[in-house]
């Protein structure tokens, strides 16, 4: 499991998370991976990859069962810390199109509950998850726009005067210079117009920034990463990510 998914939320300040400029927008990325709006009072998460763990022992390749466990409790974590009336999962919420069905009561039982909480819950669709999911509270969309942001899985969609991008599917993650060597860490890729969020989910994983997806999609001078560091969030700009020129 990820060390810097089972770290606890305990607080809301400069440490654990890093301010966001897109469109005119301010957020807030959390080191958890969770982005937060705070003129929507909007909680934005992507690629949960519910049982994922699951998925792959049914072709033998078993994992520790806990991942959906370990998920929904860093989900409940960050939705007590941040009191949103939206939630928005960004796609991506359960690793195969039979997921939903595989989810364990208790797991259910907790995810319903997360849903209660919120008064508005939207699954976007992604490319493991393209049907609504079953059994459980929410609405459900391919993508959603509010103001100028637009949310969808996949980035690289259109974009018309004004607007910025809130995207997944990625799982965006950086190698960081430091004086002590280098870091590879999940991290928000943003440059003031697009905006993907790390992945949420336990066993998600990361791409490393200097793959050539992000080289198309981001402004060479105007990328930055904020990084989700083990104790705290801190932004960097692309010249201090290794591999990005």
């Amino acid at each position: 499991m990820s060390a810097w998914l089972s770290q606890s939320i305990t607080t809301r300040d400069e440490e654990t998370s890093a301010p966001v400029a897109l469109a005119g927008e301010a957020l807030v990325a959390d080191k958890c991976g969770a982005l937060y709006w705070p003129d929507e009072a909007t909680l934005v998460v992507a690629d949960l990859h519910l049982e994922k763990g699951s998925s792959f022992a049914r072709f033998r390749n078993h994992l520790p069962p806990y991942d959906t466990a370990a998920t929904l409790r860093q989900l409940g974590r960050v939705i007590e810390a941040y009191q949103p009336t939206r939630l928005i999962a960004l796609g991506d919420s359960v690793h195969d199109r039979s997921a939903w069905d595989r989810l364990g009561e208790p797991d259910r039982d907790t995810l319903i509950s997360l849903c209660q909480r919120v008064e508005d819950w939207i699954w976007i669709a992604g490319n493991h998850d393209p049907e609504p999911p079953t059994g459980v509270p929410g609405r459900s969309a391919q993508e959603l726009a509010i103001g100028s942001l637009i949310f969808r899985h996949e980035p690289g969609g259109d974009l018309a005067g004004g607007q910025a991008e809130v995207a997944g599917h990625l799982h965006p993650a950086a190698r960081v210079i430091g004086k002590g060597g280098s870091t590879r860490r999940p991290a928000f890729a943003h440059d003031g117009q697009r905006l993907i969020l790390p992945a949420f989910g336990a066993y998600a994983g990361g791409l490393c920034l200097s793959a050539e997806p992000f080289r198309l999609l981001f402004r060479k001078s105007a990328m930055r990463a904020s990084v989700c560091g083990r104790t705290r969030m801190f932004t960097v700009p692309g010249n201090r990510i290794l591999g990005w020129r």
